[in-house]
């Protein structure tokens, strides 16, 4: 028998430049898989997963943004709205961390001042890595963001990236509606320790 219950909602964008990793981060979010052969995002694409976080149902919708130049005008225009922000580069890739300050300029120039953003540094996993943990943290540090290392390979921080842009959300009360859904699914818990168990059952290697 369906029920009925309330549910928070949270936007949420990924941003940074191309081929960091952001789809497949985003696919092993919502769909726990991951794909080498995905394709570059053209434009925008959405995904969207229900968590309960605290006792509160959230429906989370992630804005999958392409990370080409050509697309910058098309992603600007979804900052508007938007509650949250991971901006995500590639730690094989000094280009894509060199250009975190210009990405931290659009979030500036066309988001709301209260919007959350954490750093997101993606493909640990691989062995020709140019961008220390240490630096990573100096950056989102000068920035005032959070900063959370991922594998979408193995998915490894990925929930935690997620899970901690969303309570920040929250936390702010950053104009997140409440809705009044109809629904008869179980909805998993989804907890610091739940995240510490599946990183344990994580693969090792690979790409992203």
């Amino acid at each position: 028998m369906s029920r009925i219950a309330y549910e928070r909602k949270a936007k949420l964008l990924t941003l940074g430049d191309s081929t960091v990793g952001k789809t497949c981060l985003l696919l092993r979010f919502s769909e726990d898989e991951f794909d080498f052969n995905l394709p570059p995002t053209v434009g925008i694409d959405l995904r969207i997963r229900t968590l309960r976080i605290n006792g509160e149902r959230v429906r989370i919708q992630v804005w999958d943004t392409a990370g080409q130049e050509r697309f910058r005008k098309i992603t600007s225009s979804y900052y508007r709205g938007a509650q949250g922000i991971l901006l995500t580069f590639s730690v094989t890739d000094r280009k894509s961390f060199d250009n975190i300050h210009s990405w931290t300029e659009d979030i500036n120039k066309c988001s709301d001042n209260n919007i959350s953003t954490i750093l997101v540094g993606n493909k640990i996993d691989l062995e020709d890595r140019v961008v220390s943990k240490k630096e990573g943290q100096e950056v989102a540090t000068q920035y005032g963001m959070t900063y959370i290392e991922t594998s979408a390979k193995t998915g490894e921080g990925v929930e935690q990236a997620f899970l901690t842009l969303t309570k920040l959300i929250l936390e702010k009360n950053q104009d997140v509606k409440v809705n009044e859904v109809t629904e008869n699914r179980v909805i998993p818990n989804i907890t610091e320790e739940g995240i510490n168990k599946k990183k344990k059952k994580s693969q090792s290697g690979g790409c992203c």
